[in-house]
């Protein structure tokens, strides 16, 4: 009875041959299970104890790619156990080599990106720069899987020849027709090997400031202090003079103040000396120097140099701001007047003056008249 029903036989198959294929399935998922369970968990409890981070990326790969097209390949290996036509047999084994192609570029794109991830993190303020890569990423992307569809076409029999020569053509004028966008990609390269920004840093392009936010392989997008976004192409972000704020180690401030005409010698000699002893107040700075100046059109100037040693912009201002208020506050305490802008006019009468000239004119001619008489 029972060897009856197995030699049943449907679409070329007898039962027995359907059974022997689904027990082949059904168990070789079963062994891959266990060793995930298994082996592989155990592997990636001691990758967590290690001090690299590269192993624990690699066993997550093996577990997000490789078990899926072993499980895949599981199931294509039964089916091509049974008897089946050579058309279908032939759409087996491409469907099983397009799944498989795709799960070994995910794979690949994978480990290359860690790679690369791991690398930057090295790099100084690394987390800073991972942000920065998303472009190189895609373009990576994008090359292994055009490699890669080249080398799948060539196993499903296409002539990849052809493919390529005609890919080099269309390269050549897609290239010619965006030479710009072409360019902007180069720049995209220069500043992400070359550095002389990063996400996060502060800068000033001609009359434009911002923080930068992103940066693409066309464009880099810019948060302006007054909260629009500012998009500019590589290209120009290249070929500008950028200040970078953020690499600033410390702010060098010159600022001057001005005391009326009135002020007497002695204080002017304490002038200096009272500047250097406020702005050494504060912290962290350096003080460099103070002077009186020069003599102004309406007050006697004096100019302070001094450093902070602290690049942030609201530290600056919160240190200077604090030396206004106790040069104030000393300066009205002695009595010196802080200049403020003055001007003196001096008022000619006209009909005075002539007065004055014709009056000196008579009394000259009455002294020749005197000196002829005599």
């Amino acid at each position: 009875m029972l060897d009856d029903y197995l030699a049943l036989e449907f679409w070329n198959n007898t039962t027995k041959d359907y059974l022997i294929a689904m027990g082949f399935i059904v168990i070789g998922i079963l062994i891959v299970s266990v060793f995930k369970k298994t082996l592989l968990n155990k592997i990636k409890k001691l990758t967590e104890k290690t001090a690299t981070n590269f192993d624990d990326f690699l066993i997550e790969a093996i577990e997000k790619f490789v078990i899926p097209a072993v499980y895949i390949s599981i199931v294509f290996t039964g089916i091509k156990t049974l008897t089946i036509s050579d058309g279908f047999r032939g759409i087996i084994i491409n469907a099983h080599k397009v799944i498989l192609a795709y799960y070994t570029f995910r794979l690949v794109s994978q480990v290359l990106t860690l790679l690369l991830k791991t690398w930057v993190r090295e790099q100084e303020n690394g987390e800073e720069k991972v942000k920065q890569i998303g472009g190189l990423i895609l373009i990576i992307n994008m090359l292994i899987w055009g490699i890669g569809f080249l080398f799948l076409f060539d196993n499903l029999g296409y002539d990849v020849t052809a493919i390529v020569t005609g890919m080099g053509i269309g390269g050549i004028a897609v290239a010619l027709a965006a030479q710009n966008i072409l360019g902007d990609l180069f720049n995209y390269f220069v500043i992400f090997f070359d550095r002389p920004i990063e996400i996060g840093d502060f800068i000033v392009i001609d009359d434009k400031n911002g923080v930068i936010e992103k940066i693409g392989i066309k464009t880099t997008r810019i948060k302006t202090l007054s909260g629009e976004q500012l998009v500019v192409a590589n290209s120009d972000l290249t070929s500008s003079r950028i200040h970078n704020f953020k690499k600033m180690q410390r702010r060098r401030i010159l600022f001057g103040i001005g005391v009326s005409y009135e002020t007497n010698k002695e204080d002017l000699k304490k002038i200096p000396l009272i500047l250097k002893e406020i702005v050494n107040h504060q912290k962290p700075i350096t003080f460099d120097r103070a002077h009186f100046k020069e003599f102004g059109d309406s007050s006697l100037n004096f100019e302070v140099v001094y450093y902070i040693e602290d690049a942030a912009y609201n530290t600056y201002m919160d240190i200077q701001q604090q030396i206004n208020f106790e040069i104030f506050d000393k300066f009205h305490s002695m009595g010196i007047a802080i200049a403020f802008p003055t001007r003196t006019l001096y008022l000619r009468n006209e009909n005075e003056q002539k007065l004055k000239i014709e009056g000196t004119s008579n009394a000259e001619t009455s002294s020749e008249n005197s000196k002829l008489e005599l």
